[in-house]
């Protein structure tokens, strides 16, 4: 069980935070403002290296706190001029607590994700994305993931207008196992609704919840499903526009031993054309 709660928490992806901009290039001269809706958008031609720390806590049977500092670099691939490939690799890095008396503590190295969507360059009402998610065991410990590989669909949409200070949408994937390994098959389930309100300065609220299922277990310990959300702010080191946010969740559904509240908290540089 634990084992699983690790998979669906390094997903955690999810989504939103790890994003980029919108598919028309940005440029240096853009406002706080348009930066942090450019921030909103996981689809986007633009380079950005967001660094996500998720702090878990009541992990396991001895109530735990487990960390997983998710390194996710998005890199946009322009196919044409109507088409990009947007690219993100989700790496994350764990510190699990021990969950039997006397136990130590386990550090390292999760199952690396990655994300290609196909996205239109100039899109024409809502923004999509489209594509495959791969997960590689890439884990350096048996406790921090699973050795088969994972393959499945990934799909986003949102709604971001010029002069609308709102940001909405999803994001949605599903992870199917494949091969054979030593570890149990897998099938886990992922959406993240996303809501974020702009105000001027860089300033916004947002609420980014990471809906997980794990179809393989039993139907009492299937869904985590989180409550809550948080604030964002632009700032500026020299030129570089940096996105930061602070959010906590409370899971109102859970798996037995798995963290009933999380706080995240985000960096992200931003790379403007």
């Amino acid at each position: 069980m634990a084992r699983k709660n690790l998979i669906n928490a390094a997903r955690v992806l999810g989504a939103l935070s790890l994003a980029a901009a919108l598919a028309a290039p940005a440029s240096a001269e853009m406002s706080a403002e348009e930066l942090a809706k450019l921030a909103q958008n996981p689809v986007g031609n633009l380079i950005s290296l967001p660094f996500q720390n998720n702090t878990n806590f009541n992990v396991g049977p001895r109530d735990g706190t487990q960390n997983i500092l998710n390194i996710q670099p998005v890199i946009p691939i322009e196919v044409n001029s109507e088409w990009n490939v947007i690219t993100r690799t989700i790496m994350p890095v764990i510190s699990q607590p021990a969950f039997v008396p006397g136990g130590n503590r386990t550090n390292g190295i999760g199952d690396i994700q990655f994300t290609a969507f196909l996205s239109p360059a100039v899109p024409k009402g809502a923004i999509w994305g489209a594509g495959a998610i791969v997960q590689m065991p890439t884990n350096s410990n048996d406790a921090l993931g699973n050795d088969r590989w994972g393959l499945g669909p990934s799909f986003v949409l949102l709604n971001l207008k010029k002069g609308d200070p709102w940001v909405y949408g999803f994001l949605v994937n599903n992870i199917w196992s494949v091969g054979s390994g030593s570890d149990a098959s897998y099938n886990n389930f992922l959406l993240q609704p996303f809501l974020n309100y702009n105000f001027a300065g860089g300033f916004y609220l947002t609420s980014a919840p990471i809906v997980t299922a794990d179809w393989k277990a039993d139907s009492s310990q299937r869904w985590t499903v989180p409550l809550g959300g948080g604030v964002g702010k632009i700032f500026h080191f020299g030129k570089l526009p940096v996105n930061t946010q602070l959010s906590a969740y409370y899971n109102v559904a859970h798996p037995d031993n798995a963290a009933n509240w999380q706080l995240r908290l985000q960096v992200q540089l931003m790379f403007p054309k």
